[in-house]
């Protein structure tokens, strides 16, 4: 038997994991955690990555997918509501992860110290009925008041927006690190990650072939016509009808509302997205260890159009996006439909803007 001594360090030590006994308030209601003290002893060597919105539809699967990541060292979680159970819940798997639980408003900034890699689900999900930009006067507050946070306590991060409609909440984003002094756009990135995995699980279903062995680039957005998957360049080379360019551009574009309307109510695509996210995150944490000429679509920052933001191939690296890939030839349909998602794009991006900057 070893002493009771040695026990109870490694019970004060567990326990610690889930209130970190570093987390003194402060005079101003928030606590005094640093970047030194994110690394619980013991933990694996990797990333600190936390999660905003963990314990909302998307939180919890993705934060569960990421506790698996064998990059991930050290995983904060935080919402508004509920992260107390998530954060135990997820703790009881047997990963290398440290997980730690932030809840409200004056624990967020605290949840922040010290990140590499920072993901934002955070916001309400789509309903019947519901457009992208229903979702916008609510979602856009979040994403500013989250945003604001990084800005303070971990400027040099990478950003995951997942918040929709993206195509304005990523400008959002721009606008308050550059209120604050802080933007660089390498590092922020949209989401648009579901977006390539609908396009491959529905190529592939046409094709017959296996989604895992099939690439569609997917350009443009991530709402409605915005999304354009340019099927003249998938992986393996495959031609297709007319009809079938129709059919397949229709449903990976109203991919979202598909699941919303299955779903009657009860939610939106949360567990699809949550996959795609982690996919993505896993991306950029392999480019932050420094692993080489990793490739994938993303909402940024970008010059590849004369919009500022848009989707397309880029090459992750340790700073974030490295490298824009050009759009490539494109099909006749491709160029038509390219034109009617810049015109829809170029008014979301202002909408976007203009929220932060009025």
């Amino acid at each position: 038997m070893e002493p009771n001594s040695d026990a109870g360090e490694r019970i004060a030590r567990i326990a610690g994991h889930l209130n970190p006994p570093n987390l003194t308030m402060n005079e101003h209601g928030s606590s005094s955690l640093t970047s030194f003290h994110c690394r619980a002893k013991g933990g694996s060597p990797g990333f600190k990555v936390a999660v905003l919105g963990a314990a909302g539809g998307i939180g919890q699967p993705l934060s569960m997918l990421m506790k698996i990541n064998p990059l991930v060292s050290v995983l904060h979680l935080y919402d508004v509501v509920n992260t107390p159970g998530v954060t135990s819940d997820i703790s009881h798997m047997d990963t290398s992860a440290v997980v730690r639980g932030f809840l409200g408003q004056n624990q967020l900034e605290d949840a922040l110290t010290g990140m590499d890699l920072v993901i934002i689900p955070a916001g309400v999900p789509r309903k019947p009925g519901m457009t992208r930009d229903d979702l916008f006067n609510i979602n856009a507050g979040i994403v500013k008041t989250l945003c604001e946070a990084i800005a303070k306590r971990c400027p040099k991060a990478i950003v995951n927006l997942i918040s929709n409609p993206v195509n304005s909440t990523v400008p959002i984003a721009a606008e308050v690190f550059k209120r604050a002094g802080t933007y660089d756009p390498k590092r922020l990135l949209g989401v648009t990650m579901l977006d390539v995995v609908r396009a491959n699980t529905f190529v592939a279903e046409v094709m017959g072939l296996d989604p895992r062995d099939v690439d569609v680039p997917v350009v443009g957005g991530h709402a409605g016509v915005t999304i354009l998957p340019l099927l003249s360049q998938v992986k393996p080379p495959s031609s297709f009808t007319t009809k079938e360019i129709e059919y397949l551009t229709d449903r990976i574009q109203n991919g979202g509302t598909e699941v919303v309307e299955a779903k009657a109510g009860a939610g939106s695509a949360t567990l699809s997205m949550a996959y795609a996210a982690v996919k993505f995150a896993d991306a950029c944490l392999r480019a932050l260890k420094g692993e080489a000429g990793i490739i994938q679509c993303a909402y940024v920052d970008s010059r590849v159009t004369e919009l500022p933001f848009f989707a397309s191939k880029v090459r992750l690296g340790r700073d974030g996006v490295e490298e824009f890939l050009p759009l490539g030839p494109l099909s006749d349909y491709e160029r038509a439909s390219l034109e009617k998602a810049k015109k829809e794009l170029a008014t979301s991006v202002e909408k976007g803007i203009s929220f932060i900057r009025k």
